[in-house]
């Protein structure tokens, strides 16, 4: 069998990777595409795997609305040649019309309510949409909700096991605590119209948290001049492992705080954008903290308050309850794939 699974972005890649090899182990034939954006070519090369990569990601719906078209020109073409038995996203933006128009299964897993622009592009033309049970809006079109978030898809322990020497390579000791800080740029299509912490916020984020833990920078595009020395200089692959021994993950980003918590590492969210997954894990775990910009004070009270009563047996307690409630969400995309359900020839 051929799957065709388009990647819109690194953390794509993420998602897919343990799916990749379970479907090649059971000798089906996996090509991926994708876009150039951020870090994706150097991951994938990191991972040594191959993609087939066209169409650059731009800035606003303009930029957007182009690079439809051109990829969509070019997977057309792939799709006709190859003429996969399945396909597969995050997101489905480039794909889920065409798997319409072509009669091909195509099948769409997605978290992010707010996305409003490419969740039209994608949802009505889908065979089936995948969304974790949190998901906060109705879908219109066939969909199915699932016990899982995305992240464990790769960081379930049956497919992602923690490794200890990171903690030399970031220059820390093996009992040192510390915090990863992670600051986003804020151009993605589904940002647009919002915008996060300012240069002092960031400023009294750092100086206030570096009271009680070594704070490590993980930040898109350009920091303060003061912050900069601070910026993590990991191989980007290595991240996830390093996150597992923090004691403490805070900042914008929407993904890590959901990362860390099925790692049972504690979080605090700063962000405009409300996501049900993040919700939950605040919710019934307690594992992430979320706060609106304006309430950066409480949102840094939050995080001293966690790291001056660190307890980690605490927080990998809460991280194994969440897991235990929830399913290996690789194993969903492996029979999604092998046995496509919902079509009909």
């Amino acid at each position: 069998m051929k799957v065709l699974i388009d990647l819109q972005h690194p953390a794509h890649l993420h998602f897919f990777r343990p799916a990749v090899i379970a479907l090649r182990d059971q000798g089906h034939s996996v090509l991926l595409t994708g876009r150039d954006k951020d870090i994706l070519v150097e991951l994938a090369r990191l991972y040594g795997l191959e993609i087939q990569v066209f169409g650059k990601a731009g800035k606003g719906v303009v930029a957007l609305g182009g690079e439809l078209l051109q990829r969509q020109w070019r997977l057309q073409r792939i799709i006709r040649d190859q003429r996969p038995d399945v396909m597969m996203a995050i997101a489905g933006t480039f794909i889920s019309s065409l798997g319409y128009l072509l009669r091909v299964p195509t099948y769409v897993f997605y978290d992010t309510e707010h996305a409003t622009v490419s969740n039209l592009l994608a949802y009505p033309f889908a065979t089936c949409v995948y969304v974790p049970q949190c998901y906060l809006k109705p879908i219109r079109w066939r969909h199915e909700r699932y016990a899982g978030y995305h992240e464990l898809a790769y960081l379930h322990p049956k497919h992602f096991t923690p490794d200890p020497s990171v903690l030399a390579d970031a220059g820390l000791d093996r009992d040192q605590g510390f915090t990863i800080v992670r600051f986003v740029a804020w151009g993605a299509a589904h940002d647009i119209g919002h915008s996060g912490l300012s240069s002092a916020d960031k400023l009294r984020v750092v100086e206030q948290l570096d009271r009680h833990s070594r704070v490590l920078i993980s930040a898109e595009g350009e920091l303060p001049p003061e912050l900069e020395p601070r910026r993590l200089r990991l191989p980007v692959h290595r991240m996830h492992h390093l996150m597992h021994y923090a004691q403490l993950l805070f900042g914008e980003s929407g993904t890590m705080p959901s990362e860390a918590a099925v790692m049972g590492v504690p979080s605090v969210y700063v962000s405009p954008l409300r996501l049900g997954y993040l919700e939950e894990q605040e919710r019934d775990y307690g594992l992430v903290s979320c706060y609106r910009p304006e309430r950066i004070e409480a949102a840094i009270e939050r995080g001293v308050e966690i790291l001056s009563h660190f307890a980690r047996d605490r927080w990998r307690a809460a991280g194994q309850r969440l897991r235990d409630d929830k399913i290996d969400v690789t194993q969903l995309l492996v029979r999604v794939a092998t046995e496509r359900p919902h079509w009909h020839d």
